[in-house]
């Protein structure tokens, strides 16, 4: 193996080093998993918002049922006979 040789195998070597440092950084770097997990958030909260404006009333029938069942147990933690 010749001087040149070697030199473009540890170049070739550094750049295969430095690109795979490069994506644990990207997979472990706390400020870009959060802009993704923001991005992410931010397209479904349109889809949601679109889909409530196309047809809005399953989302009046899931509030009303969540508000339904929250107060069935607040009545029933209230009024339930205590079991001791």
């Amino acid at each position: 193996m010749s001087t040149a040789d070697a030199k473009a195998a540890a170049q070739k070597a550094r750049h295969e080093l430095a690109a795979a440092l490069d994506g644990i950084e990207d997979k472990f770097s706390v400020k870009k998993r959060a802009e993704q997990v923001g991005a992410t958030a931010n397209q479904l909260s349109g889809k949601a918002v679109a889909a409530y404006k196309e047809n809005p009333i399953p989302f009046i029938v899931g509030a009303a049922a969540v508000g339904v069942i929250a107060i069935g147990l607040v009545a029933w933690a209230i009024f339930g006979g205590d079991d001791d």
